[in-house]
């Protein structure tokens, strides 16, 4: 029989599971992980900067297509297709070919088989064994005429450009932004590069309170005023799912600390900018019903570090386009 104790025990284990589990839905209902698109670039990771040192969180949902992984994908069942000689089957023929030859040059047939089974068997087994070394040469050689990757200098990988034009951590674009900060200074841009005005860093400070506050008034139409269709699904799916689980996500109060741009980029009729962006806001998830606050603090602001990547099309509007974490 169970002890007093023991049921105690596992009562105050069981309530203790319940409420972490309240806990982390509750948490789980704020805006977080790394969404949205930043053109050919989605997949790619983001040059750091000083605001944000750290590599960026890769995207989780996109719409984009990561092309990639497709290739890969399309390329693995071939690469990895098992072959005649592979696996125990092939441990099996491999023995049984030994053995076989070994026989046959003591002159005592395949096994002590005679007649001319035996012959038939212990040519089918040599020709085999031809067929064997053939294929270990052919993929010998294939794998030496391989292009070599380690040859590859740094800084050619990610975007597609030299390592002179590529930036490095101390040479990241900066925010001119007077009193929020900025970068380390800059290089030449690549030919797909585009400079960055003070007016739209202006604008990247003001969307970053728009899109917040819009957020926690689960304004969908303010939303859609500052964000792309497809950040605009995301946000609209979060805010549904947090009106399910009955309680809300308020954000006020949002203040940015620090900024600097990470790259800059135009890709057709399209220009785009990811920059990382330090702020505080009071940050607080509520109950619909009462009002309550089951997460957060309302008189303590919390301090976020995040990746935001705007666009616009044919100099119109800067919209948010993607949100990471760092």
């Amino acid at each position: 029989m169970i002890s007093r104790s023991s049921r105690f025990a596992v009562l105050f284990a069981g309530l203790f599971l319940a409420f972490s589990m309240v806990t982390a839905d509750y948490a789980e209902a704020r805006r977080g992980g790394s969404f949205g698109s930043r053109g050919t670039r989605t997949f790619q990771s983001v040059p750091p900067t000083r605001t944000a040192p750290q590599p960026a969180a890769p995207v989780e949902r996109s719409m984009t297509p990561n092309t990639a992984t497709n290739n890969a994908a399309r390329q693995t069942p071939a690469a990895q297709r098992p072959g005649i000689f592979s696996g125990l089957g092939g441990s099996m023929m491999r023995g049984l070919l030994l053995g076989g030859l070994i026989g046959l040059l003591l002159g005592q047939g395949f096994g002590g088989l005679a007649g001319m089974l035996g012959l038939l068997l212990q040519g089918l087994l040599i020709g085999g064994a031809i067929m064997l070394a053939i294929r270990f040469f052919r993929s010998q050689s294939a794998r030496n005429q391989a292009p070599a990757m380690a040859g590859v200098p740094r800084g050619m990988g990610n975007f597609g450009r030299n390592a002179a034009a590529q930036p490095e951590a101390d040479n990241v674009s900066s925010f001119p932004i007077p009193g929020i900060g900025s970068g380390f200074g800059g290089t030449a841009p690549a030919s797909d590069e585009i400079t960055m005005m003070p007016t739209d860093l202006d604008t990247f400070q003001q969307r970053l309170t728009e899109v917040q506050e819009a957020f926690g008034r689960e304004d969908h139409a303010g939303l859609r005023r500052l964000a792309t269709p497809e950040m605009v699904s995301y946000l609209s799916e979060e805010l549904a799912d947090n009106a399910k689980k009955g309680i809300r996500n308020e954000v006020s109060n949002v203040s940015l600390l620090e900024a600097d741009i990470a790259e800059s980029w135009r890709e057709d009729d399209r220009d785009y900018a990811t920059a990382a962006l330090r702020y505080e806001s009071l940050d607080v998830m509520r109950d619909r019903a009462s009002g309550k606050i089951v997460a957060g603090e309302a008189d303590r602001p919390t301090e976020t570090t995040e990746l935001w990547t705007f666009t616009r099309q044919n100099g119109g509007d800067w919209k948010l386009a993607a949100i990471q974490q760092p």
